[in-house]
């Protein structure tokens, strides 16, 4: 379904359960969409007893297209629009399952908006920006023109792939972007949070759940194996597990 936000049609996708626990709604990546994140949300669903709820942020899957570029402050302000989102979606207060970006956003409105966010999951969050992500992109960014399995896999999830992707690269790579820094913010985070994070994440170290940890006083923190960027992904079960133990023991 979508709903409208300041003007702007946001394609969301939900997955009820008759159950009591808060309401997860979950923010994909920098690349993401609804559909980027496959059955997961339903498995999670079943898994926490919660209702799930995702969304397509402006410029990303079927929500409206979008083709200026980013400001620096754009996870700033997808984070002011998130508590008008969940007046769309009838929710008071939600758990945010965050990927990435995402993560970062759920960050920001837990700093900015503690009264609409019961518990956070962070995902590979990002709270400073590393000279390994700007590699990262850097690198990707100078074979997208050439790639096209990625450029294929992105028209599946996105209407303008190629604006989802140079605004996301653009925003990255552009050199006012490297004092992007929320670490500030991260003291007035009094939600509970669980930061999950793969040891071979190719767009962040471990420096960024060391910063979360050292400033948020109910942070605990997991970091897996054989994982990259996606946790969800590349370390399914062990995510499953952990976030639902998380969500009972709110």
């Amino acid at each position: 379904m979508h709903v409208e936000v300041d003007g702007t049609s946001i394609e969301v996708a939900r997955w009820a359960r008759d159950s009591k626990p808060t309401p997860i709604v979950m923010l994909h990546e920098g690349l993401g969409s609804v559909s980027t994140w496959g059955d997961f949300p339903d498995e999670l669903a079943q898994r926490t007893g919660a209702n799930v709820t995702a969304y397509s942020r402006a410029g990303y899957g079927r929500s409206t297209v979008v083709r200026e570029p980013f400001g620096v402050d754009y996870m700033h302000r997808e984070a002011d629009l998130l508590p008008t989102i969940l007046d769309r979606l009838d929710l008071e207060r939600a758990i945010l399952f965050g990927h990435s970006d995402g993560a970062s956003i759920a960050l920001i409105c837990a700093a900015r908006y503690p009264e609409r966010v019961a518990a956070l999951v962070l995902e590979a969050p990002h709270v400073f920006v590393e000279d390994l992500t700007i590699a990262s992109i850097a690198k990707i960014t100078a074979d997208y023109p050439h790639n096209e399995r990625l450029r294929a896999g992105l028209a599946r999830h996105h209407q303008d792939p190629d604006a989802t992707f140079a605004r996301w690269s653009g925003i990255w790579l552009n050199p006012d972007f490297r004092a992007w820094d929320i670490t500030g913010l991260l003291p007035r985070v009094g939600a509970p949070v669980l930061v999950l994070q793969g040891r071979d994440d190719e767009y962040g170290t471990p420096a960024q759940v060391d910063a979360i940890a050292g400033a948020v006083p109910a942070a605990q923190t997991e970091l897996f194996a054989g994982c990259r960027h996606a946790p969800h992904r590349d370390a399914r079960a062990a995510v499953l597990d952990r976030t639902a133990s998380f969500v009972a023991g709110l």
